[in-house]
């Protein structure tokens, strides 16, 4: 009887506990020691903080790209002969991201340019990128005149507007000043006034300002003015403030003239100082030619197609024995100015003659043009590397007396 108690009783328990809604009353004792902990209910999906995220596939990361690795000084440097294609593309990608679908058109006018027959001219065959901003549109080559001599090369390149010269002309500075700085160690670099100083702004902006390795620099000129350095007729002057005060050349590497010193102190004293430089190894010197040979020469030429001091029918364009002679008479003012003489021109590794205007063009087509009387040969036309390339950088004003385009 007792147990039968017992069931009824627990029985009785049950129901009373389930119609109250606790389905854990009446199941055991309710002593403490023997509850067990309410069964907890666990989500059939977790999300795990600690487990590292993937994105689903073929879906874009939304992770922060990895930004681009700067273009450092010793990096550009260290491939020695890179081309500056690299540094335009970093320039173009740089402002893509603000574009969409960006057009890019070339600044020189690809015009095919029949060439004199009296001259060895031919299309040049350039093996540079077909983005490559230095275009030429034809190119003159000269022989061979002697066993392991290099032959001279000349480039016509036009432009539609000066912007697109300027940029050019930065591309193929920086380009030469790699090359020769990881092949010597140093880039010589030869500089002229006038409108030249303009035409090299783009240097002095990203991202040639950050790319080129400035402390290579040794920068020397062409011609000067015997004024003082702080008058506005001084090329030192119109250099420093328009170009060499917005790079970091080391001051000790820019080598103007003494201009405390008479005119043809001053032109043996440059002359004395180059020749220490070529002792130190800093300029080089021309197997050919037996004259200092220098980098590159940035020069400009006047509407009578002088060039540096060098002016047509002056006695000093036939010296063949200095390297830096002097004029107290020159037909532009102001009179006294010191100069290269055309040997040392000749002798450059590059030119790059920047002449634009329609100012000059009478001397672009006697330079150039099928006709040349070569008993009066402007001094522009003198201007022939024995080892080296020369490039003319004009536009179409420039070159609009040529017949031939």
């Amino acid at each position: 009887m007792g147990r039968v108690f017992l069931k009824k009783t627990k029985l009785a328990r049950v129901r009373a506990a389930f119609l109250l809604g606790d389905s854990t009353r009446g199941l055991r004792p309710r002593g403490k020691a023997n509850r067990k902990p309410a069964r907890t209910i666990r989500p059939s999906i977790m999300i795990s903080t600690t487990t590292k995220w993937r994105p689903f596939p073929n879906r874009p990361s939304l992770s922060p790209p990895t930004p681009p690795k700067p273009l450092s000084i010793s990096s550009f440097h260290a491939a020695g002969t890179m081309s500056l294609s690299a540094i335009a593309s970093a320039a173009a990608a740089s402002t893509s991201l603000s574009s969409v679908n960006p057009r890019r058109s070339s600044p020189a006018s690809r015009v095919p340019v029949p060439l004199r027959l009296s001259l060895p001219w031919r299309p040049l065959s350039s093996s540079s990128s077909s983005h490559s901003l230095l275009r030429p549109v034809s190119a003159m080559a000269s022989p061979r005149t002697a066993a392991g001599e290099a032959a001279s090369r000349k480039k016509l390149i036009i432009f539609d507007a000066e912007e697109d010269l300027a940029s050019s002309l930065a591309k193929r500075t920086a380009e030469l000043s790699a090359r020769f700085a990881a092949e010597r160690g140093a880039f010589t670099v030869v500089l002229s006034g006038g409108s030249l100083v303009k035409a090299l702004r783009k240097l002095t902006e990203p991202p040639y300002l950050e790319a080129v390795d400035w402390s290579k620099w040794h920068v020397f000129w062409v011609d000067e003015r015997v004024v003082p350095k702080d008058q506005a007729d001084s090329n030192y002057k119109l250099t420093s403030d328009e170009f060499l005060s917005k790079v970091p050349i080391p001051a000790g590497q820019v080598y103007a003239i003494n201009d405390a010193l008479s005119a043809e102190g001053a032109a043996e004293d440059y002359e004395t100082r180059l020749r220490q430089l070529v002792k130190d190894g800093v300029i080089g010197m021309s197997p050919v030619t037996g004259f200092p040979k220098f980098d590159l020469m940035l020069m400009g030429m006047g509407p009578d197609g002088h060039v540096a001091s060098l002016f047509p029918g002056h006695p000093v364009v036939h010296e063949n024995q200095k390297w830096v002679t002097f004029v107290k008479d020159s037909p532009k003012p102001p009179p006294e100015r010191i100069t290269f003489t055309l040997p040392v021109i000749n002798s450059s590794a590059c030119i790059a003659l920047v002449v634009t205007g329609a100012g000059k063009a009478g001397a672009v087509h006697k330079a150039l043009s099928e006709e040349q009387n070569t008993s009066d040969l402007l001094p522009v036309e003198m201007v022939s590397l024995q080892d080296g390339e020369l490039t003319w950088f004009t536009d179409k004003p420039a070159v609009s007396m040529l017949s031939s385009l």
